[in-house]
């Protein structure tokens, strides 16, 4: 494993998993050879907040980065050459996924990461609409109810897969492992 790893992590607003999400950052964040930068969409602020959720990311965290447009705060750059060994988002909401299957980068998020595919850092998602059948999830008063992925929602998420150096992953909790697996090739 590599001395220090810098890896940038995206959220966006899906609350699918946060719970499970906001864990397993923290485990990475354990590791004393990990360094999380974590970036935060406008709705992935919004659903944080929804979910009571902010104040834990933002006191577990030292570097939390909210957006206020597609290039502020600055991070495509350093992504792209380089200064950071992996991009991760999760949650990826399917509106997204979308953009980024389809080339649009107009947010944080999806600018971030069509940027870093120019360079040579991999990228991680996490995109909540994967399977085409209905899907258990809590709201942010805990309340459960099913949802259905539309077929577009499953291709889009389908053309991501097909992309290079983009890792989709099917559940936060093998990101870690991935996470790893990256660092111990370098």
């Amino acid at each position: 494993m590599i001395t220090l790893a810098r890896i940038v992590w995206g959220i966006t607003g899906s609350g699918d998993l946060i719970h499970e999400i906001i864990k397993t950052m923290k485990q990475l964040e354990s590791d004393e050879n990990i360094r999380l930068t974590v970036i935060v969409s406008k709705a992935g602020e919004q659903m944080l907040r929804l979910y009571g959720l902010w104040d834990e990311l933002n006191g577990s965290f030292s570097k939390v980065l909210k957006e206020s447009n597609a290039n502020v705060p600055f991070i495509a750059g350093p992504l792209q050459i380089g200064k950071y060994d992996a991009f991760i988002v999760a949650p990826l909401t399917a509106n997204s996924t979308a953009k980024i299957a389809h080339g649009i980068a107009d947010t944080l998020i999806t600018n971030a990461i069509a940027q870093t595919l120019k360079g040579s850092t991999p990228v991680l998602l996490y995109p909540v609409d994967q399977v085409d059948e209905e899907v258990r999830t809590v709201g942010p008063k805990g309340e459960v109810f099913l949802i259905k992925p539309r077929i577009v929602d499953l291709e889009n998420v389908k053309r991501l897969r097909e992309m290079d150096r983009v890792i989709v992953v099917d559940s936060p909790l093998k990101i870690p492992q991935i996470v790893s697996d990256l660092l111990r090739k370098e």
